[in-house]
């Protein structure tokens, strides 16, 4: 599986362990920063994570920040994108079975090394159910077209804000 990965200033250390985990499993990972501990803008980060993410360049993504609710927020604005902040296994797993997922969110400053461990295992080896659940799925999809047009993909590509990465 081929997996983006992003952070803020906060995630920086956390995101660096999650690599070398991530790399163990097997899994190519696609880094989009940020690469030092300077303080800095999430969204510069989460976007084109999500950007590739949603144009499926990558099959999943791992967003990471303090407290994981800035950069869900973000990527949750762009179309086909899924991302759910976990705190234990079983919310990663849930956003997997019943969501289908596709961006994991953490936060940094509250979860340990080994239960953030935990949960990446449990989100990547965890499948979308299907079922009753692909059809609640298609209906935030059928949102998604009905809000930005049938040409999603476009729109995603031309999308500029976090391209130009800014540490001001």
């Amino acid at each position: 599986m081929k997996i983006a990965i992003a952070c803020d200033h906060r995630g920086f250390t956390v995101k660096q362990r999650i690599v070398a985990q991530i790399s163990d499993r097997g899994h190519e990972v696609v880094d989009f920063g940020t690469d030092n501990p300077k303080a800095c803008d999430y969204p510069d980060y989460a976007i084109p994570a999500a950007k590739a993410v949603a144009l499926g360049q990558v099959d999943r993504g791992i967003l990471i920040d303090g407290s994981g609710i800035g950069m869900s927020i973000i990527a949750n604005k762009l179309p086909n994108i899924r991302a759910a902040i976990c705190h234990d296994e079983l919310t990663a797993e849930i956003s997997r079975r019943h969501n289908n997922a596709n961006i994991l969110c953490f936060a940094a400053d509250l979860l340990g090394d080994e239960l953030i461990r935990r949960i990446i295992d449990a989100w990547l080896l965890t499948p979308f159910e299907q079922g009753r659940h692909a059809r609640r799925v298609e209906k935030l999809a059928q949102l998604e077209r009905q809000l930005f047009g049938p040409d999603q993909e476009h729109l995603i590509r031309n999308l500029s804000l976090g391209d130009a990465v800014s540490n001001t």
